[in-house]
């Protein structure tokens, strides 16, 4: 059963909408919190929503969302959405170290030629042997201690964010982390 999403975040509030959308309906670009979900969520009559605002769209009742009018199409993301999605990637990263940590703990082969690490942005076949050797003798704690133990791969916190950001703003053959 697909995760529901309780609450999301407002990447960007159109109190008019669309400029060139023809409906003059309020509009907010959000981002569901578990899932990673892209959202619009249409806001209820006289309600303002800004930024970095924490949004109830769970199945109970919402008090400042009307409905969840869809996925949010990469295409349609405002330019100050991308800004705010940045940070709240970054947030997401620090906040939940151990969650991702874990993966490089974790990871495993997707097919006979390719590994999850390999889709790492700068984590090539010579990275993801090193980390699996490490790993083997011992799991990695931190991102820090990542660093640390194998000190020629990218900094892989950062590495992780870019490759969510790849996963929310771009199409890709596999996704690691957005759903």
């Amino acid at each position: 059963m697909a995760e529901k999403e309780e609450y999301a975040i407002i990447l960007d509030y159109l109190p008019y909408g669309y400029p060139m959308g023809g409906k003059m309906i309020p509009i907010a670009q959000a981002i569901g919190e578990k899932t990673l979900a892209l959202l619009e969520l249409v806001p209820r009559k006289g309600v303002t929503l800004v930024q970095k605002e924490k949004v109830y769209i769970g199945p109970e009742k919402r008090d400042k969302i009307y409905y969840i009018a869809g996925r949010l199409q990469k295409s349609k993301l405002t330019e100050s959405a991308k800004i705010q999605l940045k940070e709240f990637v970054e947030k997401l990263v620090a906040e939940q170290e151990k969650k991702f940590v874990d993966f490089f703990n974790n990871a495993q082969p997707i097919n006979t030629r390719l590994h999850q690490l390999e889709l790492i942005p700068g984590f090539g076949k010579k990275h993801t042997k090193e980390i699996i050797e490490e790993r083997e003798k011992k799991p990695f704690e931190s991102f820090d201690e990542i660093k640390k133990r194998l000190s020629a791969i990218p900094d892989p916190k950062k590495a992780i964010e870019k490759r969510i950001l790849e996963e929310l703003l771009e199409e890709q053959r596999y996704y690691l982390f957005v759903k």
